[in-house]
């Protein structure tokens, strides 16, 4: 028999111990842990090679130089402008119209081409004027007869009045007579010069120099005076003048200088405003200024010699008001504007940038004058100044600069940014 006894009644009776690892809550927390593992092995491998390195050096501190570009301000003349939009105009523009109604026979001029004043340029049928012209010779030459008989009967009539043969009313009637085919006479003679002037108008000549442009007409047509085409317009390039209008506030200053006849020169532009066509001198201004634009208008007067300007053509019009001489002038890109007034940046001897308020005056080609807060010579940022502020460090770069005389050419780390690294 066995001698092990059964345990005895509240006795606990042992239990087995799970092993550790099979807890759920340390299953999950190894599984995150790998998790975190391979998400950090996978950005080594895969993402950080291609992140750009990280600035070293005096580019990664807070207080580094801004890389900018500055230039000086420097004394120079200055002529300020009048900009406006003008028209070409010609002096003169004559519509070639026929002065007798009749068939165009002939044309003499070639389409385009310059003319002369004087040189023949169609021909209508002569021959109606002729044969009128002929017929008003012929009554002249009847009615010179008729008073050439009664001046003989007159004088006869007065020999025999002195004799008393004949009655002082038939002379008196005779002398009428003569006054009478006198007066015939003339009107013969008006008639002949009225043929001849006709006669004169079939031939159509070019009345002014200038270039005359396309035909309206067709020879082998019947043409009249009262034709509202004609039949070509000729118009003078040479010389040529340009209409413009400037603001009414602008004509005491144009014409404090128009009357001490000073030549005030007017440069014409194409519509771009780039390319210069002309260079040209004011002549005329407007006697009146148009109530509805509050503007007047002017007329400037071009050589043309190579006729790049056209009638009709739109220009851009600068007017040379003024003339400034030694002024300091200043990039239009280094003034700025903000809150308190204009103002630019100025780069100190401890290359930091300072802010100073100016007063600026006119401008021209990129330039602008800078009438107070300013001497020549001090240097003003021209680009890169989005990031400036008063007292920040600057670095002046100009890639566009010549290197100096023996300095090796700065290379430009592309990896970095394109910032410049010295050998």
């Amino acid at each position: 028999m066995s001698n092990q006894l059964p345990p005895a009644s509240g006795t606990p009776t042992s239990k087995k111990i799970p092993p550790s690892g099979s807890s759920p809550g340390r299953a999950w927390l190894t599984w995150i842990i790998l998790g975190i593992v391979g998400l950090a092995v996978g950005y080594a491998i895969f993402v950080r090679p291609f992140l750009k390195p990280a600035a070293t050096g005096r580019w990664a501190d807070q207080n580094r130089p801004f890389p900018i570009s500055a230039e000086s301000a420097h004394q120079a003349d200055l002529n300020v402008r009048l900009v406006a939009l003008g028209t070409v105009t010609p002096v003169y523009t004559v519509t070639v119209r026929s002065r007798v109604d009749g068939e165009l026979q002939k044309l003499f001029f070639t389409e385009g081409t310059a003319i002369e004043a004087g040189a023949p340029l169609a021909e209508v049928d002569p021959r109606p004027f002729e044969v009128q012209k002929m017929q008003a010779e012929a009554q002249l030459a009847k009615d010179q007869a008729l008073l050439d008989n009664s001046r003989v009967d007159l004088a006869r009539f007065q020999t025999l009045l002195d004799q008393d043969s004949v009655a002082k009313q038939q002379v008196d009637t005779q002398a009428a007579l003569v006054r009478q085919y006198e007066a015939a006479i003339k009107v013969d003679q008006a008639q002949v010069e009225t043929a001849a002037l006709q006669l004169a108008y079939a031939h159509i000549t070019a009345p002014i120099s200038g270039r005359i442009g396309l035909r309206s007409v067709d020879q082998g047509n019947m043409i009249h005076a009262s034709d509202a085409n004609g039949i070509a317009v000729i118009t003078q390039l040479h010389p040529i003048t340009v209409l413009f209008s400037i603001p009414q506030d602008a004509v005491p200053k144009v014409m404090k200088r128009f009357k001490s006849g000073e030549v005030m020169e007017v440069v014409a532009f194409d519509r771009d405003g780039k390319t210069a066509l002309a260079t040209g001198r004011l002549v005329t201004v407007d006697n009146q200024i148009d109530p509805t634009t509050g503007t007047v208008k002017l007329r400037a007067e071009f050589a043309n010699a190579d006729e790049a300007l056209f009638p009709n053509q739109f220009v851009n019009v600068q007017l040379v008001v003024e003339q400034l001489t030694g002024v300091t002038v200043v990039p239009n890109a280094a003034v700025q504007r903000g809150t308190g007034g204009t103002f630019v940046y100025v780069v100190t001897a401890q290359k930091t940038a300072t802010v100073r308020l100016v007063e600026t005056g006119p401008a021209e080609k990129g330039e602008i004058v800078v009438t107070k807060g300013l001497v020549p010579g001090e240097l003003v940022v021209v680009d890169g100044v989005d990031k400036l502020r008063e007292g920040s460090p600057v670095e002046i770069v100009s890639p566009a600069a010549a290197p100096a005389a023996g300095a090796a050419k700065p290379k430009w780390d592309k990896a970095n940014g394109k910032r410049p690294v010295q050998n």
